[in-house]
C-alpha cells in the first residue's frame, strides 16, 4: 500500500504562482510514474502532468510552457510548479503513483487539493 499526502494548494489571483507537493510513503517498485491530475466541477479527471522515475515528463497541452512537475527520488516526492494561472485551472489536484508489473498496472491516488484562480 502506498498513501500519498498533498499539500500546497490554496487560492490565488489569475498570474499567480503555485507549487504542489506530493510525498509518497514509500515505492513499492523501483520504476513507476508519478503525476498530477485535476478534476473540476462537472468534469472527468485529466492528466496535467506526469514524470517517471527515470524523470521522463508528459504534459497536457493546456499547461505546457507554464507547469513544471519534478521529483526527488530519495524522499519519494513529486512537485507541480504552477506559474501563470488561470481561472480555468481551478479544480481539485490528485497526486498519482502507478507502477506496473508485467500486464498488470497498480494505481494510488491522494486526496485531493483544491486549486482555485480568480479573476
Amino acid at each position: 500500500q502506498v498513501h500519498l499526502v498533498e499539500s500546497g494548494g490554496g487560492l490565488v489571483q489569475a498570474g499567480g504562482s503555485l507549487r504542489l507537493s506530493c510525498a509518497a510513503s514509500r515505492s513499492i517498485f523501483s520504476t513507476n510514474t508519478m503525476g498530477w491530475y485535476r478534476q473540476a466541477p462537472g468534469k472527468q479527471r485529466e492528466l496535467v502532468a506526469s514524470i517517471t522515475s527515470g524523470s521522463t515528463t508528459n504534459y497536457a497541452d493546456s499547461v505546457k510552457g507554464r507547469f513544471t512537475i519534478s521529483r526527488d527520488n530519495a524522499e519519494n516526492t513529486v512537485y507541480l510548479q504552477m506559474n501563470s494561472l488561470k481561472p480555468e485551472d481551478t479544480a481539485v489536484y490528485y497526486c498519482n503513483y502507478k507502477y506496473r508489473i508485467l500486464l498488470s498496472e497498480y494505481d494510488y491516488w491522494g486526496q485531493g487539493t483544491q486549486v482555485t484562480v480568480y479573476s
